[in-house]
């Protein structure tokens, strides 16, 4: 009989110890240990296929078959999945709780046609899922659902009704018997994963998992779980606002550059084709300290405002608070605003706001915070036909952004007059006949121009 040995393994990395330690040495997370019990019987003799082995081709002699995929029926999501779901393919899509990646995914196999789609939910009743059904306004009679936690009854039910997708919500619900833990545990995300990958290989079917997110919004469970899986979506968002992001963080079958927008409505959530129509305020009068960035999301090019507000303060220290863009990188714009332009900000009050509830890491978006935080310190209303696009760097110089010709044309396209950009991105722009971009060398050619 098989002896039983205790270790203590890292949920977020996988280390392993023989002892409890109460902080990983190799992520650094503090409490991530989980004690697992693990046999010490003789490895099994290898296999008669084990033993025989492949020998190497030449790159040149490898034949390439492009994959085949099955469409969604989701404008968006086909986008970022490369044109659609690969057959035999694994994607993970991970979310905080009641961002709407339940509802997505129901959408999904509530749209596609003609196909046989089986849910599986090991969260909620198949009551619950039906009420969801019911508020979408959609139905199907190729969508099956069932509510289980055990991945060999789901296996078994895949293969009495041979479906084309299989949705499972979500992984860290589902157990295997072939081990002695509990659901959501080390072992058990990672063996009930390491089945389906293998069911979805052999059976050509792609599958769908959700999968949790951690206080720090890591997807839940062990690291591995990101390798094992072919595709790692990140659906994100504000719950205050109504608009979504699915975001590839990983894709072996397509780039990682694209992103699909959402809004959520009351009868699920509504592709967003042209965001920069949505996402821009329809406002008549001119403001201080609201500008507009011509912004890059993936490949897509999508116009937003950025919003600040400059105030005397009443504390003994500013405060400075940012929602939607990193409030370190803020306060160095901040720092830079006022050694190189002049504008006394260090004992003023700063918030800003990126409109729309985004997060925002594309530095050409600095010029535009630059130009809203000048604008609410002067009280001096921008013209809501201006845009901005630049990097700004620590000496107060205006650096170049890529794919720059992009930013403009959508900018011309939703009527600006005016987009101020880097003077080091002349050589990288044609000419537009509707717009007119102001070439600026440091801040203080911004300055400059918004006060005059």
């Amino acid at each position: 009989m098989a002896k039983e040995k205790v270790i203590y393994v890292c949920k977020n990395c996988s280390y392993q110890s023989s002892s409890y330690l109460g902080k990983c040495p190799e992520c650094g997370a503090w409490g991530a240990f989980e004690e697992l019990i693990v046999g010490t019987s003789a490895p099994p003799k290898s296999s008669s296929k084990a033993d025989s082995h492949k020998r190497p081709l030449p790159i040149s002699k490898i034949e390439y078959a492009e994959n085949a995929r099955l469409d969604t029926q989701d404008k968006e999501l086909n986008r970022v999945l490369g044109g659609g779901l690969v057959m035999g393919s694994v994607v993970l899509i991970g979310g905080e709780p009641g961002i709407g990646k339940s509802t997505l995914l129901l959408q999904i196999a509530l749209q596609i046609q003609n196909r046989t789609i089986l849910y599986v939910s090991g969260e909620e009743s198949a009551e619950q899922i039906k009420l969801r059904q019911l508020r979408m306004q959609k139905t199907s009679d190729t969508c099956l659902v069932l509510s289980e936690t055990n991945v060999e009854n789901l296996i078994s039910s895949a293969d009495e009704v041979n479906p084309s997708i299989i949705i499972v919500d979500s992984i860290q619900t589902m157990t295997t018997l072939e081990v002695d833990s509990f659901a959501g545990s080390i072992t058990q995300v990672r063996a009930c994963t390491d089945k389906l990958i293998d069911y979805a290989k052999t059976k050509n079917i792609p599958i769908i998992l959700v999968g949790h997110i951690t206080k720090d919004g890591s997807l839940a469970g062990p690291k591995i779980l990101e390798h094992m899986v072919d595709t790692v979506l990140q659906f994100e968002g504000d719950k205050n606002y109504g608009y979504r992001i699915l975001r590839s963080i990983k894709n072996r079958f397509g780039s990682t550059n694209e992103i699909g927008i959402y809004e959520m409505t009351s009868f699920g959530l509504q592709c967003v084709e042209n965001p920069s129509k949505v996402l821009m305020s329809q406002r008549d009068e001119e403001l201080s300290g609201v500008s507009t960035c011509a912004t890059l999301e993936g490949r897509r090019t999508i116009l937003i405002e950025t919003q600040a507000l400059v105030s005397p303060t009443y504390y003994s220290s500013p405060q400075r608070i940012s929602n939607g863009f990193d409030v370190r990188r803020m306060n160095m714009l901040l720092a830079v605003l006022e050694k190189k332009a002049g504008v006394k900000v260090s004992n003023k009050d700063v918030f800003l706001n990126i409109a729309g509830g985004l997060k925002v890491n594309d530095p050409a978006i600095d010029l535009s915070i630059i130009a809203s935080i000048i604008s609410s310190h002067q009280d001096m209303p921008i013209d809501k036909k201006y845009c901005f696009a630049a990097e700004v760097g620590l000496s107060g110089e205006i650096r170049p952004v890529p794919y720059m010709d992009r930013r403009i044309s959508e900018a011309a396209a939703m009527g600006f007059t005016k987009i101020f950009i880097s003077k080091y991105n002349k050589e990288n722009i044609h000419e537009q006949t509707n717009i007119q971009p102001v070439l600026l060398a440091s801040i203080d050619d911004l300055v400059e121009q918004l006060v005059k």
